[in-house]
């Protein structure tokens, strides 16, 4: 079976956003060109490494002599995008993602793929390379996109529950009992 692709090229959106309370979000890469819209949950450290990644990649080209890419140092104001998701259908929850650099459109590069359900019983790990994958996610980002999609994104995972100062545990509206080691 053929593996489907959500392709998305130019976005009109791209965004990270959730669904629930601090301690019981989810985590949603939504995606929308025109009225086609494709979400994807993915895991708060997921979501976390991902603008991290995308900002590490813009600062480098960044520094090449003369800027050829263009890529701006800050978000443009102009791509800031603090809108709700739009309406949820999850597509799948995803597993393994890759984060690249495609020169020749100048877009940061999303690959998304769902998790991969590994049957205990059989006995054997299979390869993961050889897997049949039934759907991917695709998106082609331009630059400044990319660089508004990296700072909402650690927005709304800075948005949760507040750290403790003294074990770095998350702290629930209920309270919270520091378990520090002992020294």
């Amino acid at each position: 079976m053929p593996t489907l692709v959500h392709e998305f090229a130019w976005p009109d959106r791209v965004v990270i956003g959730t669904i629930g309370v601090p301690g019981a979000r989810t985590f949603y890469l939504q995606v929308r060109t025109g009225k086609q819209i494709v979400s994807i949950a993915l895991e708060k450290q997921q979501s976390a490494e991902l603008a991290e990644k995308i900002d590490d990649i813009l600062d480098q080209l960044g520094t090449i002599e003369g800027n050829p890419f263009s890529v701006p140092a800050g978000t443009p104001v102009e791509l800031v995008d603090n809108d709700q998701l739009e309406t949820v259908e999850e597509q799948f929850r995803t597993g393994a993602m890759s984060l690249g650099w495609d020169p020749a459109t100048a877009q940061i590069v999303i690959e998304a793929y769902p998790i991969i359900e590994i049957d205990a019983d059989a006995g054997e790990i299979p390869d993961v390379d050889d897997a049949e994958v039934p759907e991917m996610l695709l998106v082609r980002m331009p630059v400044g996109t990319a660089r508004a999609f990296a700072k909402r994104t650690r927005e709304i995972v800075g948005a949760g529950r507040p750290a403790c100062p003294l074990c770095g545990y998350p702290v629930d509206p209920e309270g919270h009992v520091c378990t520090l080691p002992e020294a």
